[in-house]
């Protein structure tokens, strides 16, 4: 046996020059460490949910494209009882016994790491597990003592929001926060209170979701005093066991409270809710998969210590900032500003920043001529280029690049001084107030550059779109033939036919367009333009979503 020992160091060396050999001649090698890591992430809640997506991302951006990410949903917002645990536990199981092992698990707040702990022997015996947005302390203390699990503990930052409070509301006399009677709702509940003996001027209620009907709940948040400081933790039923998505809560608070109301987790700022020091769901999933990634790469699990202190951003909507008089100097430096309405500069950076390079290098080539008289014709020339830039920019509208209101007018003119016959077709779109208010206005931006990439797909030789104003836009067919007319207001129509894609979601969206024709239903331009306004209007009246031909 000695003998044969001795002798399989050289068979490893002749395998190893082998191996070279090939190397060399084919261009292949393999490398260590390599292989892709698998790891699998068990979300609480559903893929629905803002803050799922948000760990996701995070989770994604920590691993890096390499390890294979693999998904599973609890969906306990919607269903959270021991039957629903029980097909959970019974479809993960069969779903382990048929794919290979995950090198690391990712557990996503309450719930999926108290099910980890609760069948850790039976389906991830032996695995790294970390945990991230995680708030129950009995949970978090349990994770504590078990070797193979680390993480990062969601604190909701109650104390710098109550402190935000005050510099809004400088006279406030309560803290109201809204919480349901949830796994989270009742962890986060306990903390709420232990505030109560920091700060005694305050007198610390709730307005507890699932113990109020949908009327009594909006009627609590409308009938809310001004000295309110309000603190919107987690909602997500009510008694009438109306079911409510973060998206669905944050705004029907937005349409109900008289007072701004915080937000201390990341998403659906911008929807309603003023926002305030919020929990990064992002940076938390980054963290956990970070952990992870080392775990994977040689560091024992049980010398990553527990993140205690949850990544935090501040994220406020400057339109409710607006809506309740809020001053910017209250807000910390480097707070996140959405739904902020931008300058002139800002709105017009696009042409300012070019322009402004165009006339400071013309600025040169005047100081240039007028040292050196030789220069002048290629100034001319310099000068005449600018000028035709600057004159296409004056007639294209910056956010959607199309022409714009200045272009429309004057190639109108230009075909009715030729008494050329053609047809003005207004389009206005439906409910956009809705669409900003809803979405954000930069989901408005999106439907509007949508529409004017639609109706650019449409033009012709005889047909050119515009953007006259705000939602409208308006096209110049030249022609007033009736089935040529027809066939372009069908076009149209057919713009709005295909769902739009707005702040990442499809979204309907719908036009109400109105025809008037020149020679036919006037002759005056200004009369044309207003015709066709009449006649979208008509549509508007009469159910939206059609068009309509203007008739005296």
């Amino acid at each position: 046996m000695k003998e044969k020992k001795r002798n399989r160091p050289s068979v490893g060396i002749l395998l190893f020059f082998l191996v070279v050999l090939l190397c060399g001649n084919h261009g292949f090698c393999v490398q260590a460490g390599s292989e892709e890591g698998r790891v699998l992430f068990i979300s609480s809640y559903s893929f629905a949910w803002t803050q799922t997506q948000l760990q996701m991302s995070g989770i994604r951006a920590g691993l890096g494209e390499d390890v294979i990410l693999d998904y599973e949903f609890m969906d306990t917002k919607r269903v959270d009882d021991d039957r629903a645990l029980e097909l959970f536990y019974e479809g993960l199981s069969y779903r382990l016994s048929q794919v290979e092992a995950y090198d690391a698990v990712i557990l996503g707040d309450d719930a999926a790491l108290k099910f980890a702990l609760r069948y850790q022997e039976e389906l991830f015996a032996g695995i790294p597990m970390f945990f991230e947005g995680v708030s129950g302390e009995d949970l978090i203390a349990d994770a504590e003592e078990n070797p193979l699990i680390t993480g990062v503990v969601e604190t909701l930052p109650l104390e710098e929001n109550i402190e935000l409070g005050l510099k809004i509301t400088p006279d406030a006399k309560k803290v109201i926060a809204i919480l349901d009677d949830s796994i989270t709702g009742e962890a986060e509940r306990k903390r709420f209170y232990r505030y109560a003996e920091k700060y005694p001027e305050l007198e610390f209620g709730e307005i507890n979701t699932s113990q109020l009907k949908t009327f009594s709940l909006r009627y609590a948040l409308s009938s809310l005093p001004e000295d309110t400081i309000l603190i919107y933790i987690v909602m997500t039923e009510d008694a009438d066991g109306r079911l409510y998505t973060n998206r669905q809560s944050v705004q029907l608070i937005g349409e109900c409270a008289g007072v701004p109301a915080l937000r201390m987790v990341e998403g659906e700022v911008g929807q309603g809710v003023l926002g305030g020091c919020a929990v990064s769901m992002y940076k938390s999933g980054e963290l956990a998969a970070r952990m992870a990634m080392d775990v994977m790469s040689g560091t024992p699990v049980e010398s990553i210590d527990i993140v205690w202190e949850s990544p935090e951003i501040y994220c406020i909507d400057a339109a409710v900032m607006e809506e309740f008089d809020i001053s910017l100097s209250v807000l910390p430096e480097g707070t996140e500003l959405v739904n902020r309405k931008n300058n002139f500069f800002e709105r017009n950076r696009e042409a300012l920043l070019p322009g402004g390079l165009i006339v400071a290098g013309l600025v040169l080539v005047i100081i240039w001529f007028v040292v050196d008289n030789n220069k002048r014709r290629t100034l001319l020339k310099e000068l005449e280029a600018a000028r035709k830039i600057m004159e296409t920019a004056s007639q294209h509208d910056f956010l959607t690049g199309i022409p714009n209101r200045n272009k429309f007018m004057s190639d109108l003119n230009q075909l009715v001084e030729k008494k050329v016959p053609c047809t003005v077709i207004m389009i206005d779109i439906d409910d956009f107030k809705v669409i900003n208010d809803t979405l954000g206005h930069t989901a408005g931006d999106e439907a509007l550059t949508q529409v004017a990439a639609r109706l650019r797909e449409m033009e012709s030789q005889i047909l050119t779109p515009y953007r006259f104003a705000g939602d409208e836009f308006i096209l110049i067919l030249q022609s007033s033939q009736g089935k040529i007319v027809e066939k372009t207001a069908y076009q149209c129509r057919q713009v709005f036919t295909s769902p739009f894609v707005l702040s990442g979601g499809e979204t309907k969206v719908c036009g109400s367009i109105g025809i008037a024709s020149y020679p036919k239903d006037t002759e005056d331009v200004e009369q044309l333009i207003i015709c066709a306004d009449n006649a979208m209007y008509h549509v508007k009246r009469s159910g939206k979503n059609d068009f309509a031909y203007y008739k005296k």
